[in-house]
């Protein structure tokens, strides 16, 4: 009986840890398709999409594990963040995208947190927003502090990504409503 409980832990704990790398795997795969946008330092990408879905599928703690393990491999200079930003490692997170960045912990911990098992659309439109709010939050500071002007800083940060966004938040909301449930039931 013991034998059969610690078998089926380490099932569940290799469940986890593949999880937590796959989730890291696709924001890393998300940041390679980037769109500079003029007068903008920031690039569109789908990796606020990716940030979103982890955190909603994996759920809180795993979905900021995974994040968290994303910018550690950034920051150990490998290629995983927005091939148009010219900053490698540590540099990239006090750059202009770093905000960003540094806010995907927090999203995907969010989101999680709100989207639950079996909810229904309106309750994971309402995570995947708040997701998106702290992303969003969290590159304005940044950009904030560079540029010494708020208004600057959400032209430069916030304003062009508007629609994009709302297009993510459809994406979203539809992907984590029908594959929430499976996937946590793995995990």
């Amino acid at each position: 009986m013991e034998r059969a409980i610690a078998v089926a832990e380490r099932s569940l704990t290799l469940a986890r840890v593949t999880a937590v790398v796959l989730g890291a795997a696709l924001v890393a795969a998300a940041a390679q398709i980037a769109v500079p946008l003029p007068g903008t330092p920031v690039p569109m990408t789908l990796q606020p999409l990716a940030v979103l879905l982890v955190g909603g599928l994996l759920g809180a703690r795993l979905g900021a594990s995974s994040m968290v393990l994303y910018l550690a491999l950034g920051i150990a200079g490998l290629p995983v963040f927005t091939p148009t930003v010219p900053l490698l490692g540590v540099a990239r997170l006090l750059g202009p995208t770093g905000g960003y960045l540094l806010a995907y912990p927090v999203a995907a911990f969010a989101v999680g947190a709100v989207v639950r098992e079996g909810q229904d659309w309106r309750r994971v439109a309402l995570g995947v927003l708040a997701g998106l709010a702290l992303i969003h939050l969290g590159g304005l500071a940044q950009l904030a502090i560079l540029t010494g002007n708020l208004e600057g800083a959400a032209r430069l940060g916030t304003l062009p990504f508007l629609l994009g966004d709302l297009a993510k938040l459809a994406v979203a909301t539809a992907v984590l409503t029908k594959l929430t449930p499976a996937v946590r039931a793995r995990l």
